[in-house]
């Protein structure tokens, strides 16, 4: 029940609660990746139980796709929907700029797809996700399989001339097994401390053979909303360069905190 979260899952929860608002009967929307994205997802399942509402939910991941089969959305395919009305998607950090790092949970390349695939992408995030600079959150490379260590040892030799504070590159485990992604790549955690330049690296690093894509998110979100531990919501529109903010009151339902 809600008396029994932490203040982050507090925070997670009224950010997803008010994103759900944005979501209208019919839509098409891409539902992301990780705990704040779940928290959405669950949101979207007790609309859809208690107010009838219809939508289309394209997952970017097959965690994310059983969860919202679990509560009851719909859920279809990026090609059987061709676009989307809306993506709302959690991420790791974000700036003044609303560019993202995003990839903690594995999922980069599908929620980079989704998302520009959307007439909106709209963030959900605690407060602690907000940074002065991006890259104190390790930057997430997606890469083939083959060759991975000669890929890592380019991405290296390429950070030299960057803006960036750090340069080692690690393969992210899955245990004593490297970590495999839903379209059967390796990631490579990039521990930068800083990025001078988000919009320069991100360009650089996708010209290295063996790259699939990387973490940043440039000129995609639209909107981002900030939840605390209090019940207060922030949200700043980037489009409109508007900031609003109000606070959301708990109500424990069963539906939605089971398993929690």
């Amino acid at each position: 029940m809600t008396g029994e979260l932490s203040p982050i899952d507090k925070a997670k929860f009224v950010a997803a609660k008010r994103a759900a608002e944005f979501v209208e009967d019919g839509m098409r929307v891409g539902l992301g990746t990780g705990s704040t994205a779940a928290w959405l997802v669950r949101c979207l399942g007790e609309m859809v139980e208690q107010d009838g509402l219809k939508i289309l939910g394209v997952p970017t991941s097959t965690r994310t796709a059983q969860l919202a089969r679990e509560v009851g959305i719909k859920v279809i395919s990026l090609d059987e929907a061709r676009w989307l009305d809306l993506t709302i998607d959690g991420a790791d950090e974000f700036d003044a700029d609303l560019s993202l790092i995003k990839g903690g949970g594995g999922a980069l390349l599908q929620e980079k797809i989704v998302a520009t695939a959307s007439d909106q992408m709209v963030v959900i995030a605690d407060a602690a996700k907000e940074v002065e600079h991006l890259g104190s959150f390790p930057l997430p490379i997606e890469v083939i399989p083959f060759g991975w260590q000669t890929t890592q040892a380019l991405i290296e030799e390429t950070l030299v001339s960057m803006d960036v504070m750090g340069r080692q590159a690690s393969l992210r485990m899955n245990g004593s097994v490297p970590f495999v992604t839903d379209e059967g790549n390796h990631i490579l955690d990039l521990h930068l401390g800083r990025i001078g330049n988000p919009r320069q690296l991100a360009m650089v690093i996708n010209q290295i053979p063996g790259v699939v894509e990387n973490g940043l998110f440039i000129d995609i979100c639209d909107k981002v909303v900030i939840g605390y531990g209090d019940g207060r919501v922030e949200t700043r529109d980037i489009n409109e360069g508007t900031v609003s903010e109000d606070r959301l009151d708990f109500v424990e339902t069963d539906n939605l905190f089971r398993d929690i």
